[in-house]
């Protein structure tokens, strides 16, 4: 199986479907401590250049800055990328999935959190799947806050802050274990990535859905 990761950036999601049995290839504008193959070029290029025949599925995570409560408030000149992204992937007929955060226009059909991975951050992300559908795991309930400074006040948690600087939100190696990741120790690039056993479950989904078997796929745990 083979699978085109649009908005690769460090490789978090390519990292998680490459667990669940695909092979990735990635598509960024700049490039990155990336796990895995990634091409530097924009999320267009790739679609009018690749050869999608040679691809199972798509995953795209356009910027989610502008659609974010911050960029609601100051305003920001970041692309919303979310509906020209999907009208093309509609056009292309191949099954994908479109991550982002609350607020941005996406139909929330699979909603994932870190806690029901048991990792160190909550990180609630949106996962819109075009041509496909897989169940969505129960919400389990949260253990605590989010540990940090907020408005003067110092609080403790099981969970880090994954984004920014300051603010009593955990080293890079806090960040690297909570999140998952340990290939890049660049802040910013924890800061966006997605948790690589978001789409290793997503990836498994897509597997069941494209009629691979698990069998098939094993071994991967110890490589890299």
């Amino acid at each position: 199986m083979r699978l085109l990761d649009l908005f690769g950036c460090a490789g978090g999601a390519a990292r998680g479907y490459w667990l669940a049995g695909f092979d990735v290839v990635s598509v960024d504008i700049e490039p990155h401590n990336h796990w895995g193959e990634l091409l530097v070029m924009d999320w267009e290029t790739a679609l009018d250049t690749l050869d999608l025949t040679d691809f199972d599925a798509v995953h795209a995570s356009p910027p989610c800055q502008g659609y974010t409560a911050l960029a609601a408030v100051h305003g920001n000149e970041w692309p919303k990328l979310i509906e020209p992204v999907r009208e093309r992937l509609d056009a292309i007929g191949l099954p994908y999935v479109i991550e982002n955060v609350q607020g941005a226009p996406i139909r929330r059909d699979l909603v994932l959190c870190g806690e029901m991975f048991g990792l160190g951050v909550l990180r609630h992300r949106y996962f819109e799947l075009g041509g496909w559908a897989m169940f969505q795991p129960e919400h389990v309930e949260h253990r605590g806050r989010v540990g940090g400074w907020r408005h003067g006040q110092r609080f403790d948690g099981p969970y880090f802050a994954v984004y920014g600087e300051g603010g009593g939100k955990g080293s890079v190696d806090e960040w690297q274990r909570a999140m998952g990741i340990d290939w890049t120790s660049d802040r910013r690039e924890l800061a966006e990535a997605i948790p690589p056993a978001y789409t290793r479950l997503i990836g498994e989904g897509l597997r069941s859905f494209i009629g691979v078997p698990e069998t098939a796929v094993s071994g991967r745990e110890d490589e890299r």
